[in-house]
């Protein structure tokens, strides 16, 4: 038993994506145990609820973005130098308006749809909500994915690896879908798959935190499911922010941060330090495999 945890821990000093996941993880568990024993229920449940759903929105963001990217680049690809190229022009010229919008700005504007979907009870329940926060996030992020889709396509065109597979008489479509994108090119999906659920959750929460805090008038958090942003953006969490503030130059106040302050700093920590992990996971995941 010591040599098989003896072993998973030097595989997982080794990997050192893992290890920060496993940091991620562990920091996260740390945290909930310290708030569930100094944090008052009402405002943990919150916070709880509010990483839940920013976790579950990222995550839908990603899985969206790989079937829209994968669908988008694999169409892009027959379309273009075929009779049906007039559905390459049109496809590649709505994904440069895409491309051409803010996405702050494109996902504001989504928002304010969902606003008045609420307001004509179109969509009431909060999965329903998440679903649509997610695929407007998607509509603004599953691009960087069909590019690179289309970048590992053009490369293994460039080799003699593809006209040698086309001679042999295997379909294009098995060739570009299954040896190229999923067996040549899987680690490099996983890479950017990772990269896109941090932008999901830092757009997420900064957007979230835009409309919280009034910045928006066209859009109303009223009946959003809670999120880190929209957490942050709350009075109390203000308050528990700017008493950091007050603690740099009381130094004395700092152990009253973790105690008196903590749905405010909590928040914050969970948005950093996810961020952070997110970003060390794929830097090491990149180094691992030489991407």
């Amino acid at each position: 038993m010591r040599e098989a945890v003896k072993k998973i821990i030097a595989a997982t000093y080794r990997k050192k994506d893992l290890k920060w996941f496993l940091v991620w993880i562990t920091g996260i568990g740390i945290v909930w145990m310290w708030d569930s024993w100094m944090l008052n229920s009402p405002s943990l449940i919150q916070i709880e609820y509010a990483f839940i759903h920013t976790i579950f929105i990222s995550v839908l963001s990603v899985i969206f973005s790989l079937l829209i990217g994968w669908a988008l680049a694999i169409t892009l690809h027959f379309t273009e130098n075929s009779r049906f190229r007039h559905w390459y022009l049109a496809l590649t010229f709505l994904s440069n308006v895409l491309r051409s919008i803010p996405q702050i700005i494109g996902v504001l504007l989504g928002y304010a749809v969902l606003t008045v979907f609420i307001e004509k009870e179109i969509l009431e329940q909060d999965i329903w909500k998440m679903i649509w926060m997610a695929c407007v996030l998607t509509g603004f992020i599953f691009l960087e994915f069909t590019d690179l889709l289309r970048e590992r396509i053009r490369f293994f065109q460039k080799s003699d690896f593809y006209p040698a597979m086309l001679v042999s008489g295997i379909r294009e479509s098995r060739i570009v879908q299954y040896d190229i994108l999923w067996k040549n090119s899987l680690i490099h999906i996983v890479n950017k798959l990772i990269a896109i659920f941090g932008i999901a959750i830092f757009l997420q929460c900064s957007v979230d935190f835009i409309i919280s805090v009034g910045l928006s008038a066209d859009v109303s958090s009223l009946n959003f499911p809670a999120t880190l942003g929209s957490m942050l953006a709350k009075m109390d969490s203000k308050k528990d922010i700017l008493a950091v503030g007050y603690s740099l130059t009381n130094p004395f106040y700092i152990p009253r941060l973790f105690m008196l302050h903590l749905q405010g700093i909590t928040t914050a920590f969970l948005i950093v330090f996810t961020l952070f992990s997110i970003y060390k996971v794929n830097t090491e995941f990149s180094k691992r495999f030489h991407l």
